[in-house]
């Protein structure tokens, strides 16, 4: 589903990623810790086609990314990849469901359409009650939930996600660890989660370490 080969990435005289070369299999759930300022987070932003690379191939669900220019990018981004943060960043003038439904209105897809996929995400997360609530009447794991969903709206051939239980307590960090392995069963979704919760990186099909803007 992801083949990185000798990603390298500067800003300016600081080479953040040195040659990284990754390959991640259709399904597989894969984490990358290591510490700060190791290259987790530039690494995701160019798997996410966030940031462009400096050398090396990006190839994404057999699209070679690089060759993409600025428009079709964007709408590469929008349909194959889905994000969660750390923040859940969701618009508070919102319901959960209208949240959830926004990626799926910029992608042009039938409104119709894009509800109802959206309620049956929501319904997988638990929240089928709270669909109508705002973002500041939800909990956090609640918040966090909604995201995921909004995330996978699109039905994204690759999820990432960055420190995506960092701003949770233990009870609502646990849970949204197995809803990542629980959408993988669901749907078969292709996982890349970099976090510093090494619970979270030990459940993962492959723990990758990097140091120094490489995998070590």
């Amino acid at each position: 589903m992801i083949r990185a080969a000798h990603i390298r990435k500067s800003f300016g005289a600081l080479e953040v990623l040195r040659g990284v070369s990754l390959d991640v299999s259709r399904g597989e759930v894969v984490s990358v810790v290591g510490a700060s300022g190791a290259g987790k987070t530039t690494l995701l932003q160019i798997l996410g086609t966030l940031s462009r690379l400096d050398a090396g191939q990006l190839l994404v669900d057999g699209v070679d990314v690089a060759k993409l220019g600025d428009r079709a990018l964007s709408r590469f981004r929008n349909e194959r990849i889905g994000f969660v943060f750390q923040f859940h960043h969701l618009l508070a003038e919102f319901t959960a469901l209208e949240n959830v439904c926004i990626p799926g209105y910029i992608g042009g897809r039938p409104r119709a359409e894009v509800e109802r996929r959206a309620a049956e995400l929501l319904a997988m997360m638990g929240l089928t009650a709270r669909r109508d609530h705002k973002p500041g009447q939800l909990s956090g794991g609640e918040q966090q939930r909604v995201a995921i969903a909004r995330a996978l709206v699109n039905s994204p051939a690759v999820l990432l996600a960055d420190e995506p239980s960092g701003n949770l307590d233990s009870r609502n960090r646990d849970e949204i660890h197995r809803l990542f392995f629980d959408l993988r069963e669901r749907l078969g979704q292709t996982t890349v989660i970099v976090t510093h919760d090494e619970g979270l990186a030990a459940m993962a099909d492959r723990r990758i370490v990097m140091s120094d803007g490489m995998i070590v």
